[in-house]
């Protein structure tokens, strides 16, 4: 099932009009950064069976994400999980929404989003790791092997032990 597109000041006039608007990201990139009024409902509880409730066929519900892509990829399992209601999607996400100048509620005590801390820690890694393996010891170049190794085993596995850390750290709860 295909959904189509709107884009954000098309969102915004329909949110006027009593659209709900739907953020399918995680609580972690919700918390910092949100447009407001808008619901969480992450496409991870989303995927375990998670709906929206009571919807009829005059209503309007526009899915989001930080880019678009995720919405784009579970556009047929939106549509489903708002039916009988009609499914937009955000044209281009929160990123969209960001550069049209719409308001955002950002709330930066927040920590940033795991991955995004992972996505930094592992850079971090890979580039001390060369540049120590160039000035000291070849040695170090295995740094950033491990980490892409890591990131490797995340990718095909699905388990991030490195997020999983960072999950625990205090700034992150």
């Amino acid at each position: 099932m295909n959904i189509m597109s709107i884009s954000p000041s098309e969102a915004q006039q329909q949110q006027t009009k009593g659209a709900l608007l739907v953020d399918i990201r995680e609580a972690d990139e919700y918390a910092r950064e949100n447009i407001p009024a808008s619901r969480l409902l992450p496409l991870s509880a989303i995927e375990q069976g998670a709906r929206l409730e009571k919807l009829t066929a005059d209503d309007v519900v526009i899915f989001h994400c930080q880019s678009g892509a995720r919405t784009a990829k579970n556009a047929s399992k939106l549509a489903e999980i708002a039916a009988p209601a009609k499914a937009l999607v955000l044209e281009g996400g929160l990123n969209n929404w960001k550069q049209t100048g719409l308001t955002l509620a950002i709330d930066k005590s927040q920590p940033l989003p795991i991955m995004r801390q992972v996505q930094i820690i592992a850079g971090s890694l890979v580039v001390l790791g060369v540049a120590l393996g160039y000035s000291f010891n070849p040695i170090f170049f295995l740094l950033s092997g491990a980490v892409g190794a890591g990131l490797l085993f995340a990718g095909i596995s699905g388990f991030c032990g490195l997020a999983r850390l960072l999950n625990i750290m205090p700034w992150n709860r």
